[in-house]
């Protein structure tokens, strides 16, 4: 399987049937299949995760920005369709098969058991990055530092975090 277009397909498809808790939740799949197949260097995939944040639009675009350095536009257009189509699919069917049910027990059961996946999957993904970017303690110092923040004073605008995680990151750099 040396075709990087059914490479996309065979790995983005699985990803997206377990994406529960959106773009953040698939970062460590993401960054294990980059890996694992040698798709990109570390840096660059760091690189292609600014960029989909920075960007408007969902988390997910990470898996769009890969499949684009795997096989250009044909690879973005099918990295996005095997992403976003399979768990789309699936989130439809299990509403139409349950909606009918939702003042029934199980029901808030499950809604209520999936959102510990989707925080799991979420700091798993936040590990794989501070992993990856190879700062030694400047990466999580920052990150928990921006987690205090946010949860002690949640009224401040997060582009001012991001500018202070950027601003401490340069200073680090700086001083090493």
């Amino acid at each position: 399987m040396t075709d990087p277009l059914w490479q996309i397909l065979w790995h983005m498809v699985p990803l997206s049937l377990a994406s529960f808790g959106g773009g953040p939740a698939i970062i460590a799949g993401l960054d294990v299949m980059v890996r694992q197949n040698g798709w990109i260097a570390p840096q660059d995939f760091l690189h292609l995760f600014a960029i989909s944040r920075a960007a408007p639009g969902p988390g997910t675009t990470l898996a769009t920005l890969i499949g684009w350095r795997l096989a250009g536009w044909t690879g973005a257009t099918l990295a996005s369709l095997a992403i976003y189509l399979p768990s789309s699919l699936v989130c439809y069917l299990v509403y139409r098969a349950t909606s009918r049910h939702r003042d029934r027990k199980w029901h808030r059961a499950m809604r209520e058991g999936l959102a510990p996946v989707g925080t799991g999957l979420v700091i798993s993904g936040s590990i794989a990055l501070i992993q990856i970017s190879g700062n030694g303690w400047a990466g999580p110092a920052i990150s928990v530092g921006a987690f205090l923040i946010f949860q002690g004073l949640p009224r401040i605008p997060a582009v001012l975090v991001l500018m202070a995680g950027g601003a401490a990151s340069l200073l680090l750099a700086a001083l090493s």
